[in-house]
C-alpha cells in the first residue's frame, strides 16, 4: 500500500487510523467535512494531504480516492441521521471504491450481532440484530460483500483514546478530569471491552496489508475486559483518590434523554450493550494475522487523559 484515503479522519478511529498509515510511510489522503479540525490534527504531518469534502457527495469521494489503494471506512455519523444517510453513504464509497481501483477497509460496531448467549463473539456468531441500528449495520454488511469491490470489515466494541470525543468513555473521562465525580453508563459491576483507538489502528492497517483479509469479517478485542469499579481504581490512581464515578443506570439515561437531543433518545436501545457481557474472540484474527495490539488500560487512559489536559479534546 503505497497510498490510503481515509473518511471520517477527524474523528476518533479516523484520527488513529491516519497516525498509524504516516507511522508506516504511506502517504494519506484526510477526507472529513471540516477543514479547520483536519488542518489543526494533521496540518504539520508531511505524509498528510488534507482533502475537505462531504461523504454524500460520491463524486467527491471519486476525486479524492484518486490513486489510492486503500479506502478506509472510518466515518461515523450521529445516531439519529443513520436511517437516512448511512446507506447512501456506504454506496458512494463503494461506488468511489468501484471507480478508481481501490480496497476497501471498514470501520464497524458490533450492534449487527444482537443479543447473543454467547460468552465470546466470533466472526461465525450468527448475526441477528434486535434494534433498528443493528439491522442498518448488517444491512451495510450485506452491500458490501455484494459488491465487486475487495472489502473486509473489522468489528469493534466500545472504544476510547486521543481525538476519541464521540463514545461513552470520552463523556465520562471529560467530566472526570476537570470534576471530582463522573457518570458512568451501565452498571460498576459487569466486565465490558473499550478498546483504545491506536490499537485498532494498528489492527486496521496490519489487516489492510494482508491479502488473505479481504472477503471477510475479523473482530478486534481490548486488551482486557474491565468493571467500572476497577476503571475507578485506575482513574484514583491517575488523578486521585477523590476521584469517583456513578453508574447511570437505563432507567437514568432514559430519563435524561427526555431532556437531551435526539441522538441521546436513539442511543437508548443499544443500552443492552452497556447492561451485559458483550465480549468479542479475537483468535482468528491471531491465528491468521498475529499478536493483537494490546495496550493497557493504564498505559492508553494516561495518554488520552493527557491529550484531553492538553486542551487537543
Amino acid at each position: 500500500m503505497r497510498k490510503a484515503l481515509v473518511i471520517g479522519a477527524s474523528g476518533g478511529m479516523g484520527y488513529a487510523i491516519v497516525k498509524e498509515l504516516v507511522c508506516r510511510g504511506i502517504e494519506t489522503v484526510a477526507f472529513a467535512r471540516d477543514g479547520a479540525k483536519l488542518e489543526g490534527l494533521f496540518g504539520k504531518e508531511e505524509l498528510v494531504a488534507i482533502q475537505p469534502g462531504d461523504a454524500e457527495n460520491a463524486q467527491q469521494l471519486i476525486e479524492a480516492a484518486e490513486g489510492c489503494d486503500v479506502i478506509f471506512h472510518a466515518l461515523n455519523i450521529p445516531y439519529s441521521q443513520w436511517k437516512e444517510k448511512l446507506l447512501p453513504i456506504v454506496k458512494n464509497i463503494i461506488k468511489a471504491a468501484e471507480m478508481t481501483g481501490a480496497k476497501l477497509a471498514v470501520v464497524d460496531n458490533i450492534y449487527a450481532y444482537g443479543k447473543s448467549s454467547a460468552k465470546l463473539l466470533s466472526e461465525d456468531t450468527e448475526k441477528r440484530p434486535h434494534t433498528k441500528k443493528g439491522k442498518i449495520r448488517l444491512e451495510m454488511e450485506q452491500l458490501i460483500f455484494n459488491s465487486d469491490v475487495p472489502a473486509f470489515i473489522a468489528h469493534f466494541p466500545d472504544f476510547y483514546g486521543p481525538n476519541a470525543t464521540n463514545t461513552y468513555m470520552h463523556y465520562t473521562l471529560n467530566q472526570i478530569v476537570w470534576k471530582n465525580k463522573a457518570g458512568y453508563v451501565g452498571p460498576k459491576t459487569i466486565a465490558r471491552e473499550f478498546l483504545l483507538t491506536t490499537d485498532g489502528a494498528k489492527a486496521m492497517v496490519t489487516l489492510a496489508l494482508h491479502p488473505k483479509a479481504y472477503g471477510q469479517n475479523w473482530n478486534i478485542p481490548a486488551n482486557r475486559t474491565i468493571t467500572g469499579n476497577e476503571l475507578e481504581l485506575l482513574i484514583k490512581n491517575e488523578l486521585g483518590e477523590k476521584k469517583s464515578l456513578y453508574s447511570i443506570s437505563k432507567p437514568m439515561f432514559a430519563f435524561f434523554s427526555l431532556f437531551a437531543g435526539k441522538d441521546m433518545r436513539e442511543g437508548l436501545e443499544m443500552q443492552y450493550i452497556a447492561n451485559e457481557a458483550t465480549i468479542l474472540s479475537g483468535s482468528k484474527y491471531e491465528n491468521e494475522i498475529g499478536p493483537l495490539p494490546r495496550t493497557s488500560y493504564e498505559k492508553g487512559l494516561r495518554e488520552t487523559i493527557q491529550y484531553m489536559k492538553n486542551g487537543k479534546d
